[in-house]
This record gives structure tokens, sequence and C-alpha cells, in this order.
């Protein structure tokens, strides 16, 4: 089932769901399984699954010149999906990432989830590689994510990238998009992000799920302004628990957002990780609880691969 009907069929109750990260290559499906079943008992229609791209490092040879090698840390994504699926009988959205896919990646990609019945997918940009400073696409690749959501929108139209292709399928993904409360870490302002937001939805995307923020008053505004800019696709809002200190710093650098003075000095003065996880749970439920006040369609929590956290906030809040 789309995303778009599970929002349809909750009539206006503001239901549960969550993002997973593949294992790193070696592990098996158990490590994904063991994350998921705690959090089955609250009834996610829908569960994502990250994708992610190739790395590259660089490997010393005997002769001291170096060897660049491509490494992927976590593969899996269609068959963790297809896993999911069969094993839960909910939808598995994936990510579907500009970077590290040509146009041809992309369409062979696409056409392995509609064989498998998965009915959504995320449309992402994605990241640059570590060693690039930018992002840069695959020659034959799509540099912006509104330009993958138009090749899945023609393929749902049943164009595929050979015209000559006859009695050609059409295929029918729903198609979410990211959007950033705080704007995107490479947008000049937020208004120019919402433009840009604007055309992917124009391209055909059906939602939107929002980067984590840790201000309700951040999503609020940027709904906001998105309906000012006569977007009306739902807009679900991303949530993350704080877990430890360290990632007062990191997660600032690494996603672009703020945290507020309160949630800072809460954490600042926690004796250890664990009395930070009790800070990061109770803020994360008080979010929780003043956005479904405000009828939000989902909460669609970032697991980052551990779901005890998630499970401590889903027992208070559904």
């Amino acid at each position: 089932m789309k995303v778009t009907e599970h929002i349809e069929q909750s009539k206006g109750k503001t239901r549960f769901s969550f993002e997973i990260l593949p294992p790193l290559k070696g592990q098996n499906i158990d490590s994904i399984f063991n994350n998921i079943d705690p959090l089955m008992e609250f009834n996610p229609p829908f569960i994502d699954v990250t994708y992610h791209r190739e790395e590259y490092v660089y490997k010393e040879l005997e002769n001291g010149l170096l060897q660049k090698q491509v490494v992927k840390k976590r593969p899996g994504t269609v068959g963790i999906c297809a896993a999911i699926q069969n094993k839960y009988n909910v939808d598995a959205i994936p990510h579907v990432l500009c970077g590290g896919f040509t146009k041809e990646d992309t369409e062979n990609f696409l056409i392995d989830l509609d064989f498998l019945g998965i009915d959504n997918v995320m449309a992402l940009r994605g990241d640059a590689v570590k060693s690039e400073i930018y992002f840069k696409p695959e020659r034959e690749g799509h540099q912006y994510a509104s330009d993958l959501v138009d090749q899945i929108e023609c393929l749902n139209q049943g164009k595929y990238l050979d015209e000559e292709l006859q009695n050609t399928s059409p295929t029918d993904f729903c198609v979410g998009v990211a959007g950033y409360p705080e704007k995107h870490m490479e947008a000049p302002s937020l208004d120019s992000d919402i433009h840009f937001l604007k055309k992917k939805i124009k391209k055909g995307a059906d939602y939107i799920v929002t980067q984590m923020f840790f201000d309700n008053q951040k999503y609020f505004e940027f709904v906001d302004k998105c309906r000012a800019e006569g977007i009306t696709v739902p807009i679900i809002p991303g949530l993350k628990p704080i877990s430890t200190k360290k990632q007062l710093n990191l997660i600032p650098h690494r996603f672009k957002v703020d945290l507020p003075d309160e949630l800072i000095m809460a954490v600042v003065k926690c004796k250890d990780n664990k009395q930070v996880r009790e800070v990061g749970i109770e803020w994360c439920i008080n979010q929780s609880k003043e956005l479904i006040s405000k009828g939000v369609p989902f909460l669609h929590y970032y697991s980052m691969g551990k779901s005890d956290n998630i499970k401590a906030i889903a027992s208070e809040i559904f």
C-alpha cells in the first residue's frame, strides 16, 4: 500500500514509522530483525531502509604508490526490503539515490523493486563521498533529486530510457522526498530550499519526510512556508532522540541542525550517557506529544540501527 493511502486510511490519527540502516558488510539480516521485532507492537505501516553508496579507500602498495579501491560497507537495501515485507507484512520503503547511479542503474533498480511489489520509494540526491567536498553525480546520472523524481514518474507512465521498447508496463511508485526545516546544508536560504522542494513536488513527489529537528517550532514554521508556496502534500516529521554527549557536537556538524539551549544544558549536566539517553527519550516524547496534538500524519523515527530508545518513546506515545 502507498504511504498516501496509509495516511488516508488513518483518518487523522497519527501513525508510527521508523527508518533502519542496513547492517555492515559481513553481518546477517538477524541484526535487522532484532531491531525491528521490539517495534512491531506499535503497528508501523511502513519501514524505511536507507541506501549507502560506495566509499573510496586508498591502500599503499609495496612500491609506495596508493591504489584507489571502491568499498561498499552497507549493501543489501533491496534484499532487506523484500525480507521485511515477507516477514512482517508491512511496506518497506527503500531509499533511491542519485549518487553512485547512472540513469540506467536507476531504471534497473526500480524495475527490481517493482518486481518485488514494493510500492513506495524515497528519492534522494544523497551525500558527496568522503573524498569530495561537493556532490558529484555519475556520468549519465542525476545531479538533483528532482531529476530522479522525474525519472520515476516517467516509469510510472510506462516511459523507459529505451524509447524503442514496445508494450511497456507502467510502474506505480508512491514517491517520497526529503524536506529540511532548517534548510539543506548546501542551500543559500530556507526560501530557496523550499523553492527547489516545490520543484520536486511538481515533478510528481507525493509526500515529504523531514530531516531530524529538535525544536518543533522549526517544523511548524517550515510547514507554514511550504503551504504558503502551494505545497499541499503530507509533510511527515522526522525525529531522533539524542543518546550520547558526543552527539551535542556530532549532530549539528553532520546534519546542520540546531539543538535548543534547554536540551544542551540538560545533556551537559548528565553524569554519563545512560542519563543522556533518558534526557533524549523525555525530550523526544514531549516533541511527539506536541506534534500529535497538531495532527501530523505520522511520527517517523530515525533509529540509527538501535531500537531500545525508540521503543521507550513509542510506549509512551502509541
